[in-house]
């Protein structure tokens, strides 16, 4: 009961916030007699959903489905890079520029050369996400890496450890928490590398559909995948949440505490 309340607590200001916005929308759209091609209002978006709800979830698994896979490579390609670059200052001397660089190059340039690299599927999806929400993952864990305790790493050496375990039993362990904050931001920004992907090049998903809608003024199905599209990230974000405390157990505790 204390932990309902607690959480009612913590979500209660931001639903009331939403719930005001979208009141204040309703009221703009009728007050002012707003055409729906141009702004349609939440009623009308929620009565979207509903009506097209079978031609809404089939492109919704499509998005997701890319998002999950694009961002397991991800945190893959991450962990690895994070780990060589911990472990090798030669490494990092020659991977970490190019890490950088990677980010400064807008990816709605690159997604159309993909597709014409890998072709027109799957693929240049998972690798827009894959590139858009991998280097949070790197930077993050790296820095997590670094943040072990000195002594703790001296004493180990002292009582004859070598490297890789001192990484395994010292600096892995410690890299957690900030790999999960990398997560969190990567797997939010991977909803967006997905509907860039389906942008450039799709027959199918979210932003496939955003794009089709557009042009026949079905600004209302524009608007209900976007709903969709905030949920998700969402409902990942969430997800992210619980899967760090329940691979954190001491954290809840000190926090309960």
């Amino acid at each position: 009961m204390r932990r309902l309340a607690n959480t009612a607590r913590v979500w209660l200001p931001a639903l009331a916030i939403m719930v005001a916005a979208i009141a204040a929308w309703e009221v703009y759209v009728r007050a002012f007699d707003v055409q729906k091609w141009l702004l349609p209002s939440p009623s009308i978006v929620a009565r979207t959903l509903v009506n097209d709800s079978g031609m809404l979830w089939g492109h919704t698994w499509v998005t997701l489905g890319e998002v999950l896979v694009g961002f397991g490579v991800a945190l893959a390609v991450g962990v690895a890079l994070a780990s060589a670059i911990v472990l090798s200052r030669t490494v990092e001397r020659a991977l970490y520029p190019f890490l950088i660089a990677s980010q400064t190059v807008p990816i709605i340039v690159i997604a159309p050369l993909l597709i014409i690299w890998v072709g027109y599927g799957l693929t240049p999806k998972v690798i827009v996400v894959a590139l858009i929400s991998f280097f949070p993952i790197v930077v993050n864990t790296v820095d997590g890496m670094r943040s072990v305790d000195a002594d703790m790493v001296n004493v180990m050496r002292t009582l004859g450890a070598n490297r890789l375990q001192v990484f395994l039993k010292a600096q892995a362990p410690a890299s957690l928490p900030y790999l999960f904050s990398g997560m969190k931001v990567a797997i939010s920004v991977s909803v967006i590398g997905a509907v860039i992907g389906e942008w450039v090049g799709s027959s199918k998903g979210l932003g496939y559909l955003m794009i089709r809608s557009k042009p026949q003024f079905l600004t209302e199905r524009v608007f209900a995948a976007i709903a969709i599209l905030s949920a998700m990230g969402t409902m990942l974000f969430a997800l992210m949440t619980v899967a760090e405390k329940w691979a954190m157990p001491w954290r809840r505790v000190k926090s309960d505490s």
